[in-house]
């Protein structure tokens, strides 16, 4: 597990830094990944289609038709067509989480995180929320209700193959639509810049100046403004002006200056240069705000190594978003299951035809929709087997109701398109990166736990301290 020290001698560990090495994907995981972006693209053809026939009750497919395409197809075509032509090394660019060029490096800092932590409070910026399913939904309504909200969380963007390790940020106007922001990410060791400086942190710093769409994939994201280099000024002027002892090296035309834009399609234009900001030594002002205290001393790792380890297993978005929308599917089915029973006094779920074996094809559905279910609650608990599993059988259902939805079928079985569609975007959520990250990651971290544990336990029992 990864430690260091302070100036002032104390041994920190650092939370989401455990050296867990992640497998690449297997010929499964890839197979998957392709065929729900096929998946992905067909649903969304089909909408379009349906929606151009002009009903009123058609504004419903134009909606998923739009669902659809800016955050499960677009994104998986890009993250696909990106990791062939995206060079995997660094390029002084971050990526999106769809494998899009997104913000420039702008900014590096030589210094402890504790020194990083206390230089930004001081500067009058803010720690910005993890992005979970609470904080996503408290910036939503904070946006539309132009409320305040000074820890909005950040989206990810990836550097050095992983996510920003945390965010600072400053709001404008008490609006969370406006605000100064910065990600930062530590640099792996001994890691030396192009022309062999060495820094130990990397950060973006860019100005949200609006809410809107995305060019390249039409979801509702911060509209950046495109002179970063105003940004990255204000961050080095409020720390020089804030913090004593903060010194700033320029590393003059790192990069060509350039115009170009970020992965949310925000056009963005720099002169290239690159100021490393020298982190003065750590003294004993206390960071203002018991809240701001506690997390601070959260991101440092100053809880014990179980407690670390079983944080590291928080479920990411994806999983908990691939159970809802199964669950949703299946709910769905069950309620044109009790529909149907309604009107016509019998349960025939999924069969909409009058056929002898009818029965016992609800009985087939039943079981699987049952399955389904198990399976789900095996892969929030990070089961590896049972992703896969789950992911075979929405394939399977996936195909059936197209299959079926086509009439290529000599009888009809009744499926419809809005569990179909929650069944494409599981899929796609499930055979997403940080879905088989967690799936791998969860059975190690376990293992880790449960050998923390009994360590703990037998140090507790040991009253002289043997090993």
């Amino acid at each position: 597990m990864a430690t260091r020290t302070d100036p002032r001698g104390i041994t920190r560990r650092r939370p989401g830094r455990m050296k867990i090495r992640i497998p690449e994907a297997g010929p499964l995981d890839q197979f998957f990944f392709i065929v729900a972006g096929i998946a992905a693209i067909g649903m969304t053809i089909y909408l379009l289609r349906q929606g151009f026939r002009w009903s009123w009750s058609n504004w419903l497919f134009f909606i998923l038709f739009w669902a659809m395409a800016a955050y499960l197809t677009l994104p998986r075509l890009h993250r696909i067509l990106s990791d062939i032509y995206v060079p995997n090394y660094f390029i002084g660019r971050t990526r999106t989480s769809d494998g899009l060029l997104g913000d420039p490096i702008n900014l590096a800092f030589r210094g402890e995180e504790l020194q990083l932590h206390q230089a930004l409070r001081k500067a009058n910026w803010t720690l910005a929320d993890e992005l979970t399913l609470k904080s996503a939904g408290r910036i939503i309504v904070s946006t539309l209700g132009r409320d305040s909200y000074p820890e909005a969380p950040v989206s990810p963007l990836l550097l050095f193959g992983r996510q920003q390790d945390f965010a600072y940020q400053q709001e404008v106007d008490g609006s969370p639509g406006k605000r100064h922001h910065i990600r930062f990410w530590k640099c792996p060791d001994d890691w030396l810049l192009p022309g062999g400086h060495r820094v130990d942190w990397l950060a973006a710093a860019t100005y949200d100046r609006a809410v809107g769409l995305s060019l390249f994939t039409l979801q509702v994201t911060h509209k950046i403004d495109a002179d970063i280099d105003v940004e990255r000024d204000h961050v080095t002027r409020t720390l020089t002006e804030a913090a004593p002892g903060v010194t700033i090296t320029l590393l003059e035309d790192f990069t060509t200056g350039y115009h170009s834009r970020n992965g949310g399609g925000d056009s963005i234009h720099t002169d290239g240069d690159l100021p490393v900001v020298e982190l003065p030594d750590v003294d004993e002002t206390p960071l203002e705000g018991r809240h701001h205290q506690e997390r601070t001393l959260r991101r440092l790792g100053l809880l014990n190594a179980l407690a670390e380890t079983r944080e590291s297993q928080r479920r990411p978005l994806s999983i908990l978003g691939s159970a809802a929308l199964v669950l949703g599917s299946a709910a769905t089915l069950i309620a044109l299951g009790l529909l149907d029973f309604i009107q016509t006094g019998e349960f025939r779920l999924l069969i909409a035809a009058n056929l002898p074996w009818a029965p016992i094809g609800s009985m087939v559905a039943a079981t699987v929709l049952v399955v389904e279910v198990i399976l789900i609650v095996l892969t929030l608990r990070g089961s590896q087997p049972a992703r896969l599993v789950l992911m075979a059988l929405l394939v399977v259902t996936i195909s059936v109701g197209a299959v079926d939805h086509l009439g290529w079928l000599p009888w009809r079985l009744g499926t419809n398109v809005l569990a179909i569609c929650l069944q494409i975007a599981g899929l796609m959520m499930l055979s997403s990166h940080s879905s088989r990250e967690y799936a791998v990651a969860a059975r190690l971290l376990r293992k880790q736990a449960q050998e923390l544990a009994q360590l703990a336990s037998g140090t507790q029992s040991d009253p002289v301290g043997r090993r």
